[in-house]
C-alpha cells in the first residue's frame, strides 16, 4: 500500500514586520551559538592567550634591561632598555659553542631515537615473536628509575667506552631515555594502520623492511612527528646528564650554559633572560615544522583501528 506524499505547505502570508519578527525568533538549530555565548567564548580564549603569553613577554622585557638588578625595579627598564645583553651573550660568551653542542646532541638524539623507536614499535605491532609483550613491559620499567640512580652506572659505562665528554656519549644516554617512551608511542600508532597494507606490500614483492620504509612510514608521519618532538625537547632541556657527562665548557648544552650566569655570590639575571630568549628561537622553529602533524599524532595512537 503506497502512501501519498503530503502536499507542500506554502506560506502565502504577506511580508510584514510581525512576520519578520516571528522568523527571527525561531529556535536555534543544534550546534548554533548565540551572540552572547560566542562573545564569552572568545573573551575566555583571549584571556587564556594573554596569560600564556605574559611570561614570554615579561622575559623579553627583562632581557632588555642592561643591569643585572633591573628585575628588582622593572619599571625603570622602559627608559633605558637596550640590546646590550644580547650583544654580550653573542660576543663575550661561548654561546655559539653551546649552540653547536645543542644542535649535534638534539638532532642526533632525535634521528637515532626516532629510528630505533619506529623499528621497535613496528616489530612489536606486526610480529608475534616469543616474549614480545614482556619486551614492551621491560621498556616501560626502564622509565621508573630516577636519574640519580642511573647516573653512576651510566658514568662508569661511558668511562669504560671512553665516551665521557663526547657528543656520542650524551646522545646514547638520551636515547636510552627517549626510546622506551617513543617505542610505546609508535607501537600504538602502528596498531591504527590496517594490516592489509603490509599484505599488499608482500604481494607486490616488497621485503618486510621495504614494506615498512615505503608503505608504513609515510602513513605514520603524525606519530613520527610526536616522537621527534618529544626526543628533541628531552635532549634540548635536560640538565643532569649534560652537566655530568660534558666536562668542557665549550661542550655545554644550552641548558647547562645557562647555569654559568649564576654563581654562589652573583646572579646575572639580565644575561640569563637574554640567553633564554635566544634559546627559544630554535625550539619555536622546530615546533613550527612539526605542528601540522603534532595534534594528529597525539590523538591517533589512542585508539586501535
Amino acid at each position: 500500500m503506497s502512501t501519498a506524499t503530503p502536499p507542500e505547505i506554502k506560506d502565502d502570508r504577506p511580508v510584514t514586520p510581525q512576520v519578520l519578527a516571528s522568523s527571527r525568533l525561531r529556535p536555534r538549530g543544534r550546534g548554533e551559538n548565540s551572540r552572547v555565548t560566542s562573545l564569552v567564548s572568545h573573551g575566555i580564549l583571549i584571556v587564556a592567550s594573554l596569560i600564556a603569553l605574559f611570561p614570554v613577554a615579561w622575559l623579553v622585557y627583562l632581557s632588555l634591561g642592561p643591569d643585572k638588578d633591573d628585575y628588582l625595579h622593572p619599571g625603570g627598564i622602559w627608559s633605558k632598555m637596550s640590546l646590550a645583553n644580547y650583544t654580550f651573550v653573542l660576543t663575550e660568551t661561548k654561546f655559539f659553542d653551546w649552540l653547536l653542542t645543542t644542535a649535534v646532541v638534539t638532532l642526533g638524539t632525535t634521528l637515532i631515537g626516532v629510528i630505533i623507536a619506529a623499528t621497535t614499535g613496528y616489530a612489536v605491532s606486526r610480529m608475534r615473536f616469543p616474549g614480545y609483550k614482556k619486551f614492551m613491559w621491560v621498556l616501560l620499567v626502564t622509565q621508573m628509575f630516577p636519574v640519580a640512580v642511573l647516573m653512576v652506572p651510566m658514568y662508569q659505562i661511558l668511562s669504560d667506552l671512553q665516551l665521557i665528554d663526547t657528543y656520542l656519549g650524551l646522545i646514547l644516554v638520551y636515547c636510552s631515555t627517549v626510546v622506551p617512551y617513543c617505542a610505546w608511542l609508535m607501537k600504538g600508532y602502528f596498531d591504527t594502520i590496517p594490516f592489509e597494507i603490509d599484505e599488499a606490500g608482500r604481494v607486490d614483492g616488497l621485503s618486510p623492511f621495504g614494506t615498512f620504509a615505503r608503505l608504513i612510514l609515510p602513513l605514520a608521519k603524525p606519530g613520527l612527528a610526536v616522537a621527534a618532538f618529544y626526543s628533541f625537547l628531552t635532549a634540548f632541556g635536560e640538565v643532569a646528564f649534560a652537566s655530568t657527562f660534558m666536562l668542557s665548557d665549550t661542550k655545554y648544552t644550552f641548558a647547562v650554559g645557562l647555569q654559568t650566569f649564576v654563581s654562589e655570590h652573583d646572579a646575572q639575571r639580565n644575561l640569563m633572560a637574554a640567553t633564554a630568549v635566544l634559546i627559544a628561537i630554535p625550539v619555536s622553529a622546530f615546533f613550527y615544522f612539526v605542528q601540522k602533524n603534532l595534534v594528529t599524532g597525539l590523538t591517533a595512537g589512542g585508539t586501535k583501528g
